[in-house]
């Protein structure tokens, strides 16, 4: 089970499919991680592994993802949990009771943990997908990924890894393609080795130059954070990206209603001038609202009930530290 929005997430399910020759592959987003998990610890049919990868936890959800991953190891299941996002010492402590094996550390992308571990157990290929998931994570420079990056030629690297990428953001509503996309990065193939996926990624480049007027005309900036509506059909990553570099300001953020849960999908990126860690800041505001959220010091996201959002925006202002 891996983070079906990214590269990263993929690379990791490409990474323990190929490790492992895993039989099924299943693909999560943060909402989806506890619901997912609770079928499978209701499930009569035998695991025998399960892993578990770049699914970031929040105070909303740790707790009861370990009393899920307790009942499925307790059915016999080896549970393996790799993540880069931060992880409460009373999380960790579940998890080591549970008897689940935490490979973690904030210093690098999943994929390159990933690699790292089952190193042995891996083609010499396999080192191309922990550098794809390093570059798009922004995470290249951290000591193992900056031996990995390396050794392939730069603009070759960035081009797959950036059509991997968009054919990921193009494709969140088929599953099927996605799981398509890591069995093939499992035989060590290449991004543009998947069926009609360049294709994909050259269409969602399109929708990307034709949307950038659109997305700056909603930009509302603030003393230190910049937001925006997300009405287009991109990934909300990518149009907090573009936010973030046209405003100026320390933070950026973008939202969509998902009227099917009654919340605002929130993404969330600082530029070097951000001085507080981003993550850790957003789990406590959306948790104190009754919502979700976490991740990194610098790239994050939420889940805030729908009418909590300004207070959520100005919340947030008002605690950002400009540089």
């Amino acid at each position: 089970m891996s983070h079906k929005e990214d590269v990263d997430g993929l690379a990791s399910a490409a990474l323990a499919k190929a490790a492992f020759d895993a039989q099924t592959v299943i693909l999560s987003d943060y909402p989806a991680l506890i619901p997912k998990l609770e079928k499978l610890a209701t499930s009569e049919k035998k695991i025998d592994s399960l892993f578990i990868c770049d699914l970031g936890l929040s105070k909303k959800n740790e707790q009861r993802f370990v009393e899920l991953l307790a009942k499925i190891t307790g059915k016999g299941t080896k549970v393996t949990y790799v993540d880069h996002h931060d992880i409460s010492k009373e999380t960790v402590a579940g998890l080591k009771k549970a008897k689940v094996t935490l490979v973690h550390t904030v210093k690098e992308c999943t994929s390159v943990q990933v690699y790292r571990k089952y190193k042995k157990k891996l083609p010499e290929s396999a080192t191309f997908l922990a550098a794809m998931g390093a570059l798009t994570d922004y995470m290249e420079k951290k000591p193992a990924a900056a031996k990995l990056v390396p050794r392939y030629d730069r603009q070759f690297l960035m081009l797959e890894a950036t059509s991997l990428s968009y054919m990921i953001s193009a494709s969140q509503k088929d599953e099927d393609f996605l799981v398509r996309i890591v069995d093939t990065l499992s035989k060590g193939r290449y991004p543009h080795d998947v069926k009609g996926g360049f294709e994909l990624a050259e269409r969602y480049a399109k929708k990307v130059a034709n949307a950038v007027e659109s997305i700056r005309s909603g930009i509302v900036k603030l003393d230190n954070l910049a937001h925006a509506p997300s009405t287009v059909e991109l990934s909300s990553s990518m149009v907090v990206n573009f936010v973030l570099g046209s405003s100026g300001k320390p933070a950026a953020m973008v939202y969509k209603l998902k009227e099917d849960i009654g919340s605002y999908v929130v993404s969330i990126r600082g530029s070097k001038s951000c001085k507080v860690h981003l993550g850790r800041l957003v789990n406590d505001i959306a948790s104190g609202l009754g919502g979700s959220g976490g991740g990194h010091d610098k790239a994050c996201g939420a889940v805030i009930p729908k009418d909590r959002l300004n207070e959520f925006i100005k919340t947030l202002d008002s605690k950002m530290v400009a540089g």
